[in-house]
């Protein structure tokens, strides 16, 4: 078994809980924020959909440089965007990681901000952190988002105490 196996079982199960949050996301309320320091609903989910894009850079560049000043947040508009971005971010993924070899993923990987590096890990490490604990994160925030907006949420590791009612 090579490293990258148990990642793309553990990826392909975090994605399937992920999606079914993201199915969730009202759109209605994709302009609502919790407070006023926190993402609206609408970005939260879109940056969800989009984190399978780090994953890519990550397998396929030695390095990602990231220019904050050029940076513009995206936000879907509607659920059916959210799941088609997110669907498409998770083949993608799925299909950089195959074949991975042990020791591509033991290589260095380097994220630069405005020049400056801010990771540089081995890329096994950054697929971790920041893919599937970056993901999982997110959604744990999503899952509030949704419980604040009173939307039934489903099951991730377990039932839900929506779907266990």
């Amino acid at each position: 078994m090579n490293i990258i196996d148990p990642i793309m079982m553990e990826f392909g199960q975090e994605a399937a809980n992920t999606r079914r949050m993201l199915e969730r996301v009202p759109e209605e309320h994709l302009d609502w924020t919790p407070h006023e320091k926190s993402m609206s609903l609408g970005r939260l989910a879109t940056h969800i959909a989009e984190n399978p894009e780090w994953g890519i850079a990550i397998l396929e560049q030695d390095e990602l440089a990231f220019n904050m000043g050029d940076y513009v947040p995206r936000t879907a508009s509607t659920r059916a965007e959210l799941l088609d971005t997110f669907d498409a971010n998770v083949a993608r993924m799925t299909e950089a990681m195959q074949g991975t070899s042990d020791d591509k993923l033991m290589q260095p990987w380097r994220l630069r901000v405005d020049g400056e590096v801010k990771v540089e890990l081995p890329r096994i490490a950054v697929l971790r952190g920041m893919v599937l604990n970056h993901m999982i994160h997110h959604r744990g925030q999503l899952s509030v988002y949704l419980r604040l907006k009173d939307v039934p949420l489903p099951t991730t590791y377990g039932p839900s105490a929506d779907e266990a009612a």
